[in-house]
């Protein structure tokens, strides 16, 4: 009964997702988690230890704190009434996937682009990325958007799917936890470099293999979708290390064979050009048309994903 609660809840959300998306009236664990690392970094820093490893304990405290936390909740909810555990873990699991806000804020930037002209679509991006956009041509603004949506397929779904099939919605709210250290002290500047070092490397290392997994979901999508199946895994192939994260470029190597155009290249950031390998080289140039047909990928994908995960955690029960 636990594992058919686990795939209802599952079902639960993903539905929530894909209806509500992530409404900002409704209170948000990420933003409470964000503050707890507000509130808890300066605390960690004054600690008669080093940076690297103050960070690393700050982080390693975050996650545990979060894992055991949930599974005190969902035994308490359990405890409480069968029901009570679904409607806990649907509600943990609806905040740690994004797929419909991933939809709307790219399709917003496509909208702006087509309706209000280049300005806008550089303010509509600046929304969803890191780069500075001011500098940025309808190309960019477009390839900016199309990889966001590729690279936060696996952030925003694949991911904490993938850790909630192995421990159910608290291992899936930890997976949460590290990646939301990582948005906020896993840089690579004179800060973060060594107090958000363990929080980076815990990111990298927790999505190793979903990013990797994800490859062949996307390829699947995209067969279904546009008949480029092949072209999606021969990219992924090809330039999936492509990329400064380990991580992060094969989804995108796999979205940009799949649509048939280049990502990555130079952008700045905080006023320095980052000179990043092409993603897909000669292939096509961006155009508006591919936020709409990465954002359908996207969507497919993380369909077919959901589908995975349900059967996954039926399986993993009768073994």
């Amino acid at each position: 009964m636990r594992t058919e609660a686990l795939a209802l809840a599952l079902t639960f959300a993903v539905v929530l997702d894909l209806l509500l998306g992530d409404p900002l009236w409704l209170p948000h664990p990420v933003r409470w988690m964000g503050r707890a690392i507000e509130i808890l970094e300066p605390r960690f820093r004054r600690l008669a230890l080093s940076p690297l490893f103050s960070g690393a304990l700050m982080a390693a405290g975050l996650v545990l704190a979060v894992w055991i936390g949930c599974l005190l909740i969902v035994a308490l909810a359990a405890g409480l009434h069968p029901v009570a555990a679904i409607v806990v873990q649907t509600l943990m699991l609806y905040t740690c996937i994004s797929a419909r806000g991933l939809w709307d804020a790219a399709l917003a930037v496509a909208r702006a682009l087509s309706e209000e002209g280049l300005a806008a679509g550089r303010r509509a991006v600046s929304m969803i990325v890191g780069r500075e956009t001011d500098r940025l041509d309808e190309t960019g603004v477009t390839r900016a958007a199309v990889e966001t949506v590729a690279e936060n397929l696996v952030d925003g779904f694949v991911s904490p799917l993938f850790f909630l099939v192995l421990g159910g919605a608290p291992l899936a709210m930890a997976y949460k936890m590290i990646n939301t250290l990582d948005s906020m002290v896993g840089y690579k500047n004179d800060r973060y470099r060594h107090f958000g070092r363990f929080a980076a490397r815990l990111d990298d290392a927790a999505n190793y293999l979903p990013a990797r997994l994800s490859i062949l979901f996307i390829a699947l999508a995209a067969q279904l979708i546009y008949r480029t199946g092949r072209n999606a895994l021969a990219a992924a192939r090809r330039d999936g290390r492509a990329h400064a994260s380990p991580n992060a470029g094969y989804p995108e190597a796999a979205f940009a064979g799949a649509l048939g155009l280049w990502m990555g290249g130079p952008n700045f950031y905080h006023g320095r050009l980052v000179d990043k390998p092409v993603i897909g080289k000669g292939l096509a140039e961006a155009r508006p048309v591919h936020i709409r047909q990465a954002c359908r990928l996207m969507v497919a994908t993380a369909l077919l994903f959901f589908i995975a995960a349900a059967v996954a955690v039926l399986l993993l029960a009768s073994l």
